[in-house]
């Protein structure tokens, strides 16, 4: 957390003019990453002006609304629920249901408490499990950690997805909750659906696709004739799915849907308490007061885009990262671990080069891109540096991988960088 040492230490004791602030706040934001610029894999994703000023403009109108109690905002009540039927029509779920939450973190946190409560409710579980592999995003951790379930992790292959003889060991009757990815964060790649949701239905166990990356790419990508292994609602097995809007759908921040297979399965999400003085408390996530402005900005992104629109952004996107990928293998010394198809991939080191000459230090790499303004996320283990490819990089991909190929021979064979790993989450 760093301060301004020329910030004062108190509150005014009189308001400062609204241009004042304005100016300050500007100046605030000078060393913040350019992501309009195209310059930063991750954190933003940009559909362009356009899209920008479809959001900004039903932000404003929503700037206030608080989506706590729909019958005052049924506006929003009415936005929520369309925006979850378009979900579920993309991710084939007839009759799935579902709602928004404020992100990533918090679908999957939600996934975790319902499965936990739909264990015990249904198969009498008191020691809840969360089966997962190594590749899951962090926030199933954190969720465990919050429920009160234990993690049993399992490896990935050396194609960084499940190690499905692995899960199955650890599969059993206190499993809770078995993750899958479509694509998983850190490398990119897609797990095994099929064969891991079969895994938990036989033993009655939920199964979360965390598709937080890929549930407004992987649909679109299919339409463009991209297809993977099945990972939504066609597949028998998968309880719940979380998509986030502000990712590859372009919306602000922050706003994401998780989606049950059914209205049966949703009101394990739903904590409703009526044992205190001020009446019944129904909230269907983590949130009490949630910003209708998120809400209202993803409606008016999806209603503007449309699928011909989401097709053109994710073809876009899907042929920036082929672009990337090649530039990267085309540099001596550089690896793309797996073979991600989509948007997201790792770079890392060829492990094999036995001249110290010819070695790269990806955290010193890292540090050189940093120093040309570009921002990369510091992953491992393996060392890597991460990228979440967005149509918002297509301006910027030639200047990249020039700057790329530039810093990978400057830091070759040199010192190696700081060992600071970092983590989007959202």
């Amino acid at each position: 957390h760093v301060t301004d040492p020329q910030a004062p230490s108190t509150l005014p004791s009189i308001g400062r003019p609204a241009d004042e602030v304005m100016a300050d706040l500007t100046t605030k934001r000078s060393d913040d990453v350019r992501w309009a610029d195209g310059r930063t894999f991750g954190l933003v994703f940009d559909g362009g002006e356009d899209v920008r000023a479809v959001a900004e403009q039903a932000a404003r109108l929503y700037l206030h609304e608080n989506a706590l109690n729909t019958l005052a905002f049924p506006s929003l009540g009415s936005i929520q629920s369309e925006i979850c039927g378009w979900t579920s029509d993309l991710l084939n779920g007839s009759r799935a249901a579902g709602f928004l939450t404020s992100g990533g973190t918090e679908s999957i946190l939600c996934a975790v408490l319902a499965a936990r409560d739909r264990a015990l409710a249904e198969r009498g579980v008191t020691e809840p499990e969360l089966v997962l592999p190594t590749s899951a995003h962090a926030a199933f951790h954190k969720g465990a950690h919050m429920f009160g379930l234990r993690t049993r992790t399992v490896p990935v292959t050396d194609e960084w997805t499940t190690d499905l003889d692995a899960m199955a060991d650890a599969v059993g009757p206190d499993t809770a909750l078995v993750v899958a990815s479509a694509p998983q964060y850190p490398q990119g790649t897609v797990d095994p659906v099929p064969e891991v949701a079969a895994m938990a239905a036989e033993v009655g166990a939920s199964c979360h696709v965390d598709a937080c990356m890929g549930g407004f790419v992987l649909p679109f990508a299919e339409m463009e004739g991209r297809t993977t292994q099945p990972w939504d609602f066609r597949v028998e097995g998968v309880t719940s799915i979380s998509a986030d809007l502000h990712k590859l759908g372009y919306a602000p921040k922050g706003v994401s849907v998780i989606l049950h297979r059914s209205r049966e399965l949703r009101r394990y999400q739903t904590f409703d308490f009526d044992g205190w003085l001020a009446g019944r408390y129904i909230t269907p996530n983590m949130q009490g007061t949630r910003s209708g402005l998120p809400m209202a900005a993803a409606w008016a992104v999806l209603q503007y885009l449309g699928v011909d629109g989401y097709r053109r952004l994710v073809r876009t996107t899907l042929d920036t990262a082929d672009t990337i990928r090649s530039g990267i293998r085309a540099i001596d010394g550089l690896r793309i671990l797996g073979n991600p198809v989509h948007h997201l991939l790792a770079i890392s080191a060829e492990p094999e080069i036995e001249d110290e000459t010819r070695r790269i230090d990806l955290f010193a790499l890292g540090e050189a891109m940093a120093d040309r303004g570009w921002h990369l996320d510091r992953q491992g283990p393996p060392p890597s540096l991460h990228m979440t490819v967005s149509a918002g990089n297509t301006k910027a991909v030639n200047e990249f991988l020039a700057d790329l190929s530039e810093a990978a021979e400057q830091v070759r064979g040199g010192a190696t960088g700081e060992a600071t790993q970092y983590a989007t989450l959202e």
